[in-house]
């Protein structure tokens, strides 16, 4: 038998059904982007060099490689690039990687005497069948491309260097800040000299595609060869043009154990937060071995596919920068330990 209220009600129930699937598209094409968000409140001024090409409608990748060359360039950055700190023998080693929408990625490792690092990172991306080239191999690529050899090591740099091997004890120190070493009293930057650090960007353009870059001289005074997460595809950065981008910060080597920024990516596929993605992904670290997670810093940011960002730490202390239409910030993460 027809029942009359019954029609009307599902005739209301699937017109409304179709009012919220049209006001879908609205939201849709409100995705936060462009955008781009980077370690640390030196990825501020990395944001700006980004934003030039992203605010033109230029593509992720290429903004990716202009943001973080400018901190690779300043000298007063001991972290990244040129002015890095050196490892135990003198050496300013570089490591970076690259990776774009499509899942092209290169990387170049323990690289001495070019200032761009992510450049030769692009390169081999683009330029040869392989992923990662290394040392004497990934010098001898950028020199036969036309890269100049420089050195690396400032003055400033050197002192600090000279400094340390009057005890030559290895010894990070937590989002230095402020604190006497040798000469620099209060000019040592959170995540400064005597620990790691590392410019991670992460871009979405105005037609939604994704890409990162990471690139640092790695922990000051490390053993000579020593390689951390920074250049490896996974751990220091990841890409999933689907889904979202995660990049990393800190003790490379507790963040290569867990395969970090792949698997913040992954967390953020199951439905999770950026913010609470990289919150999974410092619980495997801490719950690995609480004691020394106490020593430790590690830090993860993320963003994913609608222009939604977020980071989490282990200890007090990082911050990451953001640039979009609707906002030029730099946040404090959370932190497990407070």
């Amino acid at each position: 038998m027809f029942n009359r209220r019954k029609f009307l009600g599902s005739s209301l129930l699937a017109s409304t059904g179709l009012f919220l699937r049209t006001k879908e598209t609205p939201a849709f094409l409100a995705v936060n982007k462009p955008i781009v968000i980077s370690t640390w409140d030196f990825g501020k001024a990395a944001n700006a060099g980004a934003w030039e090409i992203l605010g033109k409608q230029g593509r992720a990748l290429d903004a990716v490689e202009a943001g973080v060359m400018i901190p690779e360039a300043d000298p007063n950055n001991h972290s990244v690039g040129y002015g890095g700190l050196p490892d135990r023998d003198g050496h300013v080693t570089l490591d970076a990687c690259i990776m774009d929408e499509n899942s092209n990625c290169g990387s170049v490792m323990f690289l001495e005497y070019i200032v761009h690092p992510i450049s030769v990172a692009r390169m081999v991306m683009e330029k040869t069948p392989h992923i990662v080239l290394a040392g004497d191999g990934a010098l001898e690529f950028a020199l036969s491309n036309g890269f100049k050899k420089e050195n690396l090591l400032t003055p400033e740099s050197e002192k600090i260097w000279k400094e340390w091997l009057q005890n030559s004890k290895y010894e990070p120190v937590i989002n230095v800040e402020n604190k006497k070493y040798g000469s620099l009293e209060k000019k040592i930057i959170p995540g400064g000299p005597y620990n790691h650090d590392t410019i991670g960007m992460l871009a979405m353009d105005s037609k939604g595609d994704l890409s990162g870059a990471c690139t640092t001289s790695g922990l000051a005074f490390k053993m000579h060869g020593r390689v951390g997460d920074s250049p490896i595809i996974g751990a220091g950065l990841f890409v999933d043009n689907e889904i979202g981008s995660a990049t990393s910060t800190g003790v490379g080597e507790e963040v290569i154990r867990i395969v970090g920024s792949h698997l913040v990516v992954e967390y953020m596929r199951q439905g999770f937060s950026p913010r609470d993605a990289c919150r999974k992904a410092v619980e495997r670290i801490v719950n690995r071995n609480p004691n020394k997670a106490r020593d430790l810093q590690v830090g993860f940011l993320a963003l994913k596919k609608d222009g939604s960002h977020g980071a989490f730490c282990i200890q007090k202390g990082f911050t990451y920068a953001v640039r979009s239409d609707r906002e030029e910030k730099i946040y404090e993460s959370e932190s497990w330990f407070s």
